[in-house]
């Protein structure tokens, strides 16, 4: 098994990739930007509201919700490229005096005690390897009423060996959990859970999106239209195969979990 430090770095170079950028588009998780203002309808933002996006990758997400809510943003990311990538972002939609991002690790916050109205958390949560430390770093930075919102794979029952894979844990598949032990780990950690929504069927879709275009990636590889050093094509087409079947049977979802910080 890979240690965390490995799968946090095969993370950071997959999703800073140009094969993402080809399979995904701007926004790298089910639900795109609409399932992301849901989620700030849900951790009521507004105009005055600081916020904290983990595991923001190159800034789309805190980009949309600076410019829908009105609120301040603090991205972080664990690859230097998605900060640099997501601060030029920034600049050139000019809303650079209120969204920033720094490379950051979601166990280890470098931010002061209740310095945060909302931390939203998307397609990232269950692929750190310790959720707990992470649930605790969230309830720590958060002030008091704060809220926290994860949009991220569910799944009912034990995964095909196929869905453990490193490509399919850093896919946000391999280690993810039913919505409720999610709500459980941010439970543990101080909050009290909200709201859970399902959001299957934008997976579906997107698992779709990702077959076609893998498809299409295939035969351009072939015409030599196109080469993709270091990927594994028959290897991507059968993972998103498994998840497909997955799905159907109702193995794996997507959830959206919502939970505040109380009062003392």
């Amino acid at each position: 098994m890979k240690q965390p430090t490995d799968i946090k770095s095969c993370c950071a170079r997959l999703y800073e990739s140009d094969f993402v950028r080809l399979l995904l588009g701007d926004s790298f998780h089910p639900g795109g930007l609409k399932l992301t203002s849901r989620l700030g309808e849900l951790l009521k933002l507004g105009p005055h509201a600081r916020v904290l996006d983990v595991a923001c990758g190159q800034g789309v997400s805190a980009i949309h919700i600076a410019d829908a809510f009105g609120c301040e943003v603090v991205g972080i990311d664990y690859s230097n490229e998605n900060v640099e990538q997501a601060n030029q972002s920034a600049r050139k939609r000019g809303v650079y005096e209120r969204v920033r991002f720094e490379r950051g690790d979601s166990e280890r916050l470098s931010f002061d005690d209740r310095s945060f109205d909302a931390i939203i958390c998307e397609c990232a949560f269950c692929t750190f390897a310790d959720k707990a430390a992470a649930a605790r770093e969230f309830i720590r930075v958060l002030k008091q009423d704060g809220r926290v919102g994860l949009s991220d794979m569910s799944r009912a029952v034990e995964l095909p060996a196929d869905l453990k894979t490193l490509m399919a844990w850093v896919a946000c598949i391999a280690d993810a959990q039913p919505a409720e032990a999610y709500a459980g780990l941010l439970a543990d950690a101080g909050f009290r859970i909200d709201c859970i929504e399902n959001h299957d069927d934008a997976l579906k879709e997107m698992v779709n999106q990702i077959r076609m275009k893998l498809l299409g990636l295939e035969i351009a590889v072939a015409l030599e239209k196109l080469k993709l050093p270091d990927i594994d094509l028959s290897a991507a087409k059968q993972l998103s195969a498994s998840a497909l079947q997955a799905i159907s049977r109702g193995q794996l979802g997507y959830a959206i979990v919502v939970a505040m910080k109380p009062p003392p």
